[in-house]
This record gives structure tokens, C-alpha cells and sequence, in this order.
């Protein structure tokens, strides 16, 4: 693999590295569910994939009163948690993470998970040491706002210039132009191709082995 135009990659996690969209979608319409609330479809549930808890809340569930947020919290992460033990890497990711980090380019991730969500998805002895930064949206502003990137790339050094976005939502998307990065969509996710072509990605991939191939291209 050869470096040409990136020195940072970042990675969004739910859909991208993790094979979780059904195990999300799946707990956002049972939490929907346990407070009586109308069960979003599973388009409307995992269109609020990679954005923070609250606003994917808002999203889901727009006749639920605010006050009512924690309550519904709640059961998500309830149904959640009972199936994360559970969640796996897409096929290839461990060896594309590895790969990339052996060519010297630096990693991070940013997630619409919590910190505490990220740390258990993240805990695995595989994952140890991959990663250079990791940006969640309870710590800062929750994606398209370009504020994960911003950080990760201040605190690496990595200019926009030289820093790619791959993410499976319009939201990673979104992120990446407005923190005027490339983007790179990958559609074996939760947003559909036609969405993700919306935002003219440097590159839309549809499996982890292409966009392995795209990175040694491109990257």
C-alpha cells in the first residue's frame, strides 16, 4: 500500500467497522415500543444511525416529550446492551485496520455512540492500539456538525486536506463536507446508495475488501 493523498482516516463505527444496524434499528423500535410510542419503520429507525443519542431520539420518536428523553434512553439501552455482546468486525475490518496501521497512516473513529458505549464496543484485545483518536458524540456536538473532525484532526495534526471520512450514513457525510474533508461512503450500512451518492463521496464502496482496495488507490 502506497501513500498518496491521506495521513489520517477516520472511521465512523455502528455500520462501517461494526455489523450492529440491525442490532440498533431492532432496540430503537422495541424501546418505541415498551413507552407505547407509534414503532418506527426500520428505514425511519436506521436513518438516525451515527447521530447522537438525543437528536436520534428526537427522530424516531417526535411525539415524545422532551422531559420523557431518559425514559426512552433508558429502554434503548436496555435492548442494546442485551444484544452487544453479540455484535462482531465486519468480515476484513481487523485486517484492513492492521494493514493501514502498518503503513504508517494514523486511525481514529467517530461515533454517534457514547463514550461508555464506544469503550465496550472497543474493549477486544485485537482492537488494542489501532486507533490514535476516538471522538463520541456525548463529548462534543453530535454529527453533521464538523466538530469530531475538527478535534481528531487538531489533535493529530492532520490538516483536511490530508484526512479522509468513511462512514455508512449521509450524516458521516455531511460531517466530512462540513469539516471540508473527503468522504468516503461505504453502502453495506444503514443509508442507502442513492443517499450517499447525494453527497458526492470521493469514493462509494460496497464491501470492506472494496473499500480496502479504494484506500490502497486512493489513499
Amino acid at each position: 500500500m502506497h501513500r498518496q493523498n491521506y495521513d489520517l482516516i477516520v472511521f465512523d463505527w455502528d455500520g462501517t467497522l461494526m455489523d450492529s444496524t440491525a442490532a440498533i434499528t431492532g432496540a430503537i423500535q422495541q424501546a418505541c415500543k415498551d413507552l407505547g410510542l407509534t414503532v418506527p419503520s426500520r428505514e425511519a429507525a436506521s436513518y438516525v444511525i451515527g447521530l447522537g443519542l438525543e437528536d436520534a431520539l428526537r427522530h424516531a420518536a417526535p411525539e415524545l416529550p422532551h422531559a420523557d428523553y431518559p425514559k426512552l434512553a433508558a429502554a434503548y439501552r436496555k435492548h442494546y446492551f442485551a444484544l452487544d455482546g453479540e455484535l462482531v468486525l465486519f468480515d476484513g475490518v481487523l485486517d484492513l485496520l492492521h494493514e493501514l496501521k502498518s503503513a504508517g497512516y494514523n486511525l481514529a473513529v467517530a461515533t454517534g455512540k457514547s463514550r461508555i458505549g464506544l469503550t465496550r464496543a472497543m474493549d477486544r484485545p485485537e482492537l488494542r492500539g489501532l486507533f490514535d483518536a476516538t471522538r463520541t458524540a456525548d463529548e462534543t456536538f453530535s454529527k453533521p456538525h464538523p466538530a469530531m473532525l475538527h478535534e481528531i484532526m487538531a489533535e493529530l495534526a492532520s490538516p483536511p486536506q490530508r484526512t479522509v471520512m468513511v462512514g455508512d450514513t449521509t450524516h458521516d457525510l455531511q460531517m466530512a463536507l462540513n469539516a471540508e474533508c473527503d468522504a468516503i461512503g461505504v453502502s453495506y450500512g444503514a443509508h442507502d446508495v442513492a443517499r450517499l451518492e447525494s453527497l458526492s463521496p470521493a469514493g462509494l464502496v460496497h464491501s470492506v475488501a472494496e473499500l480496502q482496495e479504494f484506500l490502497a488507490q486512493h489513499g
